[in-house]
């Protein structure tokens, strides 16, 4: 059983993610002790809800600077992607400073309408062992409003009335902007591949 701890950021519905890390054999821990994360081998930052309030939960419980200073792999999801970044156009927040960029409101057009919700076919722009086994234009499962744009850090885009970053990579973090958790197949194998970074 691989450990995985998963940052109690509040207000995220982690039921779905629990499950599937226990279909991959994964042992995960909901957590917001300091020390419990820093000794995980491998650590997940899910998230939903606005920015502020979560850096302000993270604040609180005296994460940020212990999220900053992680040496293991780290995949941000959703919201945990956004927060892993420079900063957010929603309510002007700053966050962690992990993954340079600046999460921007997506733009709502005829038939793309904000927030994004559903399926999108996801294409990988960058070789990373997160994508391994996964094809190309892949569907994952999205809900969000706001977007980290495109920028050397991005794996993989997918398309709203614009282009956005997917998926982000930066050291030994790696954020994605879907659900993996909710995106079946490749969802799972996206999972898996994190699970076995720096096994």
């Amino acid at each position: 059983m691989t450990e995985v701890a998963i940052i109690d950021s509040g207000g995220a519905n982690i039921a779905s993610l629990l499950f599937a890390l226990r279909r991959l054999q994964t042992k995960a821990i909901l957590t917001s002790d300091a020390d419990v994360i820093r000794n995980a081998p491998r650590v997940l930052l899910p998230g939903v809800g606005a920015a502020k309030d979560a850096m302000g939960r993270l604040t609180k419980a005296g994460l940020v600077d212990v999220v900053r200073d992680l040496k293991q792999p780290v995949l941000g999801i959703c919201l945990g992607m956004q927060l892993l970044c420079d900063g957010s156009e929603e309510e002007n927040v700053e966050c962690l400073g992990i993954i340079p960029g600046t999460a921007e409101k997506l733009v709502a057009a005829s038939g793309d309408p904000v927030p994004n919700m559903g399926w999108c076919a996801t294409s990988i722009a960058a070789d990373h062992p997160v994508l391994e086994r996964i094809e190309d234009k892949s569907f994952f499962y999205y809900l969000h409003s706001y977007a980290l744009p495109i920028s050397d850090n991005t794996l993989a885009t997918a398309r709203h009335a614009n282009e956005f970053s997917a998926i982000v990579g930066h050291r030994n973090f790696v954020a994605a902007q879907f659900h993996p958790e909710r995106s079946s197949t490749a969802g799972a194998q996206l999972l898996r591949n994190f699970v076995g970074l720096g096994a």
